[in-house]
């Protein structure tokens, strides 16, 4: 039997560094609803990262479960990866600097996002 890894995905280096459409661009019903998603993403970061300072865990995690969640909706599979582990971090409370890293990983993540 092979051992799984459990080490946390790395959806910014899994995908490389260039810009990631939804996976339902191609459908013109969804273009006003996804170019409104993503412009709001800066503001759901700016409160998952207030939420985090102030170390409401709860939080965090519910915000972080509600943009994956999201994410799988509008078909941004990345976005829902790094969503996932900030939730699964703010879940099990593992540290604030692991926290700030996949904070970071998610930002970097939603600012290559497009509608």
């Amino acid at each position: 039997m092979m051992a799984v890894s459990k080490a946390p995905i790395d959806p910014v280096g899994e995908l490389g560094l260039g810009v990631c459409h939804s996976t339902l661009t191609s459908d013109p019903d969804m273009a006003e609803l996804l170019a409104m998603f993503v412009s709001e993403l800066p503001e759901r970061l700016v409160d998952i990262r207030q939420a985090a300072q102030g170390q409401n865990w709860q939080e965090v995690r519910r915000l972080a479960h509600q943009l994956r969640g999201a994410g799988g909706s509008y078909g941004f599979p990345l976005l829902t990866t790094a969503a996932g582990q900030v939730e699964t971090i703010a879940r099990d409370k593992v540290n604030i600097g692991e926290l700030r890293a996949a904070l970071d990983q998610l930002t970097a993540v939603s600012q290559r996002l497009r509608a």
